[in-house]
């Protein structure tokens, strides 16, 4: 049995539906980096970072929720892949204009290396483009 697989799949889904760091934290180390290459992602390097920007996420798009399509882990490579779609609505405040009523289905990939049982750094394959104009927002 995977000693990485169920520490990652508690993490994904407290990331997931917005519970922040607090929830995030118990799985990774204190100093996790993240890296995406994406325009509205670029200044975020921390783990920490992204769990909060997920959690802000919920305001704007308050249903948003992942349909997980692959979760699997590489024990040689001390690493978890997840693969999945974000859902959601912008009906919230907080977005760059005001509520549009557009949905979002953006594909994703979350690649998390692991040292030991915690995550150590994470990186986020997705197009963030495609993403802000299905909202409206760009």
């Amino acid at each position: 049995m995977s000693r990485i697989l169920d520490p990652a799949k508690h993490f994904f889904e407290a990331c997931e539906i917005g519970k922040g760091w607090e929830a995030c934290k118990a799985h990774c180390h204190p100093n996790a980096t993240f890296s995406s290459q994406t325009t509205v992602l670029s200044e975020i390097s921390t783990l920490e970072g992204y769990c909060e920007w997920m959690k802000n996420l919920s305001t704007p798009i308050p249903d948003g929720h992942y349909e997980l399509k692959f979760f699997a882990a590489d024990e040689a490579d001390k690493s978890v892949t997840a693969v999945a779609v974000f859902h959601g609505t912008q009906t919230g405040p907080g977005g760059p204009i005001p509520p549009t009523g557009k949905k979002i289905a953006a594909d994703y990939v979350y690649h998390m290396v692991f040292d030991g049982e915690r995550i150590t750094h994470m990186t986020k394959i997705w197009n963030d483009a495609i993403s802000m104009q299905q909202l409206g927002w760009g």
